[in-house]
């Protein structure tokens, strides 16, 4: 079985963003509308600039037309994921311990999916997310292979 777009994608920008001390968060390949995007989102410690970005899809997209992995035409993206940054791995949850996340569970815990708090706490094997129910503060435990999906999320 040939590979996915995002796999191909990862072995050809890994090696860029590694020479560019730059970190990979994210590859998407969408379908809006009519029109195919393949985004890469991109970070480091002190974030990403526009001239950063511009460089490593330069340099992707040579790399690209080369490997040609991609029948339909695309739009090739390289951003930086802003600041609600998607957690996709451990050392993502290590990163954002102290931090105010949102973290959606792919089944219910205390009865609900949704969980917005302050990741206090993280193992490896659950997290644990201090919430605001009115007033008062709940820990919440939440199994890691319960997570669908989880982001950075900024508190007002």
């Amino acid at each position: 079985m040939s590979k996915k777009v995002t796999e191909i994608t990862e072995e050809l920008v890994t090696p860029i963003l590694e020479s560019m001390d730059l970190e990979l968060v994210d590859i998407e390949f969408v379908k809006e509308g009519k029109n195919w995007f393949l985004r890469v989102y991109i970070d480091s410690e002190d974030g990403v600039d526009i001239e950063e970005c511009g460089k490593v899809s330069e340099q992707l997209s040579e790399k690209l037309d080369e490997v040609d992995p991609i029948s339909q035409a695309y739009f090739l993206e390289v951003s930086s994921p802003g600041v609600e940054r998607p957690l996709k791995k451990d050392a993502d949850f290590h990163k954002a311990v102290g931090k105010h996340l949102y973290v959606k569970t792919y089944e219910q815990i205390d009865g609900q999916k949704e969980f917005e708090g302050t990741l206090t706490a993280f193992d490896g094997e659950e997290l644990s997310v201090e919430i605001r129910i009115k007033t008062r503060t709940k820990e919440i435990r939440i199994p890691y292979d319960k997570v669908a999906n989880a982001r950075l999320a900024v508190s007002f």
